[in-house]
Order: C-alpha cells, then sequence, then structure tokens
C-alpha cells in the first residue's frame, strides 16, 4: 500500500487526538495505564480574565513535561515565575509524577531552573550561533 506523509504547522485537531489516543493506547498496552494530561498554569488579569502568560505542558507515565513557559517583561522579578513552575510540580506530584524534564535556550531562562532545583543534564548547540539548547530534569519527590 502506497501512503502519503503530510508536513504541516498546522494539523487537525482530529489529527492531534489520533495521534495521542494512539500513543496512549500503546502505553496503555505496554505499561498498563495510560495516564497522559495536559498541564497548564495560566497567569490571568483579575479585572478582564485575559491571560497575560503562563506555563504548559503535560504529565504522562509518572513524568511532567514542560513545553512553553512565558511572562511578559513587566510580569519576571516579582517571583511569579517562581509560584508558576511549583504550582505546576506540585499538580504534578498530586498527578503521581517523580519527576520532570524541561528545555529552554541559553539567551531564555536557564539560570531560573537552576534556582528553582532543576538540573542540567545536557545541552546541544542551536541556532543563533553561539547558543544552546539547555535540557533539565528534577526529581519532584525530593523537592
Amino acid at each position: 500500500m502506497q501512503l502519503d506523509i503530510t508536513i504541516t504547522d498546522s494539523p487537525s485537531p482530529e489529527s492531534l487526538d489520533l495521534i495521542a489516543s494512539g500513543l496512549d493506547g500503546f502505553n496503555l498496552d505496554a505499561a498498563g495505564y495510560a495516564d497522559r494530561r495536559e498541564l497548564a498554569v495560566l497567569v490571568t488579569d483579575p479585572q478582564t480574565g485575559k491571560v497575560l502568560g503562563g506555563l504548559t505542558g503535560r504529565t504522562s507515565l509518572g513524568m511532567l513535561f514542560i513545553d512553553l513557559f512565558y511572562l511578559p517583561a513587566e510580569l519576571r522579578g516579582q517571583d511569579l515565575g517562581s509560584r508558576i513552575l511549583a504550582a505546576a510540580e506540585d499538580e504534578a506530584r498530586r498527578r503521581g509524577c517523580c519527576s520532570g524534564l524541561l528545555y529552554t535556550i541559553s539567551f531564555q531562562a536557564p539560570d531560573f531552573y537552576v534556582k528553582q532545583g532543576w538540573r542540567v543534564f545536557g545541552e546541544i548547540p542551536c541556532e543563533p550561533a553561539g547558543t544552546r539548547r539547555v535540557f533539565f530534569n528534577k526529581d519532584l519527590l525530593a523537592s
């Protein structure tokens, strides 16, 4: 059978659901359970309800994966980032996670994660020249 392979930057929700549920089924067969859940910690303006920033990721098979973390410049330096990350870690523990994984870019916030108890376990050069992806993990049970 000849199959097409398509590259897109805008997959349909149905495509994403098919891939996620397929992986959940595989995990269920292999591990005996499938517990992948999305996770977001959002900062909102109490007056408007508008989301101003936050963190997105997921939990699965005992691990917290942090995908994106953003705060606008005017909200940085007020301990808000630490509170957001702690909230994500606490929720991950409630969901049964024992470790966490994330990466950032060297010009973003690697020192922030170190201060929060995350440990660098690898770095890979990336663009722009002179920068690198910095990979972190954290033992959530030791925190």
